[in-house]
């Protein structure tokens, strides 16, 4: 960063406290934002079907509906993203008819979109993606970049939000839950009159959740008016005013908050009820000796380096779902990418896996010894976007499938299997089937395109990747981010199929309806320790919560 000092400026006023909007007594009558007769067509799909919605200043309306429901291709017309002209129907904002041709012009009509594709520059900044075409400039006609103000700036906002972050850390060092709060605070510091969030919560903590929506109820006071898409629907109901349901690429209904309750939106999602949310397993975990035994367990990022994880310690049993739950920063991610050989150096502790000794292991032992990882974020370490479901499938499995001469194993089969037409590719093939076709993959075959499924459909697509290594032991890290409903649900039924297989699920998940509904047991970590181990006839949310925060370590439950 170039060292140049320039003027100071005066700090924004910040938002004030505010009661939630009474729809009904609304002085807001005229829409801000409205779609007439939306249809959008790709070759062979109709993406959106004659819908309708409108968006009231100082409204929060919340769009709803599975993956593949249209919302996607909606923002992406309200974004300008799809080009006025590619689309039949009329937006208008203020009551006049508009014509975006590209995200500049929608944002200076005043929408600010937060999509669930990060579009932050690692390379850079923390301020400098803030600020991103927006830099505060001083000197002469304003040529150069006022850095002290920039990151004064960011240091507010970052604050504001409750992020310990510095402003000048790059950021490609951040984990996932931080990027995403950065992409809000740089949306919502742009003062836009109309913010779209697209599952602007699926990577966040309880703590980081809280932090947003509250946000958002402060812009809603200063009559910013949101677009909220999220899939955890208790999200919804404590944040928006009204809820539009679209299926199937249609508007099905638009409903005061107050006015429905969650079933029925699942109802008008689906189309068919959902009476339970999280099926319980037909079999009960097995009272074997444990396929899994962490003792004592102390990890550190790096040798040389303080401890993060300490003591550590618990078991895992064939049929058994063990939750991992905690803030961010608990010590989930690290504990799970430790366990798959991916994170830190085991100061000490012991870790037996089928009753063998397992020391700190790479990736690829971990495997071949019958543990694998499902990650949070399947498109950047799950998933080869553009190549088809079948690659996919059968990536972390090759060795199954691969006929190597002799003068050739080791590096150069694995570098260049495929090259070199070593791939028994029918065995491949039926083994690849047999996943999509019992993982009920929606798609036309194995030859599509991961990259243009549903984000439910990639996620069973990374589920039987995992599932074809032959694990006995699953590590799910969020495995419902980001998915619908329904999606969630056959992702429930899945984790129950592998216990009445044998197999034992450990899930480490931030919600923790999701956690109490599909656990044995749960474990919440509190910086990087165990702050309490419950059994399920002990779950309660209160309780967890005060685990995960430090103050629950003594209540085991058991």
């Amino acid at each position: 960063m170039p060292n140049v000092q320039c003027r100071k400026h005066s700090r924004m006023p910040a938002a004030s406290a505010h009661s939630p909007l009474d729809i009904s007594h609304s002085p807001f009558d005229k829409p801000l934002l409205e779609a007439r007769g939306l249809v959008k067509k790709f070759p062979g799909v109709t993406a959106l079907r004659a819908v309708a919605f409108d968006l009231r200043p100082g409204e929060i309306h919340a769009l709803c509906g599975e993956n593949g429901a249209g919302k996607s291709t909606l923002i992406k017309l309200l974004a300008g993203i799809h080009a006025h002209g590619s689309y039949e129907g009329e937006l208008r904002v203020n009551d006049h008819a508009v014509a975006f041709h590209s995200i500049r012009d929608a944002e200076a009509a005043g929408i600010a979109v937060i999509t669930q594709e990060f579009a932050l520059i690692a390379e850079l900044s923390v301020a400098e993606n803030i600020f991103l075409g927006r830099a505060p400039r001083c000197g002469p006609r304003g040529l150069r970049v006022d850095w002290l103000e920039m990151h004064r700036r960011a240091a507010v906002l970052l604050a504001d939000f409750g992020l310990a972050i510095p402003p000048e850390l790059p950021v490609h060092e951040l984990g996932i839950g931080q990027k995403q709060l950065i992409e809000i605070v740089r949306a919502i510091d742009k003062q836009s009159r109309v913010l779209v969030l697209d599952e602007p919560t699926a990577a966040l903590s309880e703590h980081d959740v809280a932090v947003l929506l509250e946000h958002l109820r402060r812009l809603r006071a200063q009559g910013t008016a949101c677009i909220y898409i999220s899939h955890k629907l208790d999200e919804v109901f404590a944040l928006a005013d009204r809820i539009t349901v679209l299926r199937d690429g249609a508007s099905i209904v638009t409903l005061a908050t107050r006015d429905t309750t969650i079933p029925a939106i699942i109802k008008h999602m689906v189309g068919r009820e959902i009476s339970d949310l999280f099926p319980r397993r037909s079999v009960a975990a097995s009272a074997s000796e444990p396929i899994l035994s962490v003792r004592a367990l102390t990890a550190a990022p790096a040798k040389n380096t303080p401890p993060f994880l300490r003591d550590i310690t618990f078991e895992l049993r064939p049929g058994e779902v063990l939750g991992f739950g905690g803030l961010r920063g608990a010590g989930r991610t690290e504990l799970r990418m430790h366990l798959f050989g991916a994170w830190g150096h085991r100061v000490s502790g012991e870790v037996t896996l089928r009753g063998q000794p397992f020391p700190a292991p790479t990736p690829r032992e971990a495997i071949s010894r019958g543990l694998v990882l499902v990650s949070e974020d399947r498109k950047r370490f799950g998933l080869v976007l553009p190549q088809p479901i079948g690659f996919n499938l059968s990536l972390s499995s090759l060795a199954r499938f691969t006929r190597t001469p002799p003068r050739w194993r080791g590096l150069w089969a694995g570098l260049y299997a495929r090259q070199l037409a070593l791939i028994d590719a029918p065995a491949e093939h039926d083994a690849n089937q047999h996943f999509f076709t019992s993982l009920r993959i929606k798609a036309p075959d194995q030859h599509t395109r991961v990259g243009g499924l549903s984000g439910g459909n990639q996620q069973k697509v990374v589920l039987g990747k995992a599932l074809m290594t032959e694990p006995a032991v699953v590590l799910l890290d969020e495995p419902t981010r980001g998915i619908d409903v329904g999606a969630k649900l056959e992702v429930y039924k899945l984790i129950n199929r592998l216990t009445t297989e044998g197999k034992a699920v450990i899930v480490v998940s931030s919600e923790l309806p999701e956690l109490m509904g599909m656990s044995d047991r749960i474990i919440m970590l509190t910086a990087g320790r165990i702050g309490g181990a419950f059994a399920r006839a002990a779950f309660s949310q209160e309780k967890l919560l005060a685990a995960a925060m430090g103050r629950g370590a003594a209540q085991r439950g058991e």
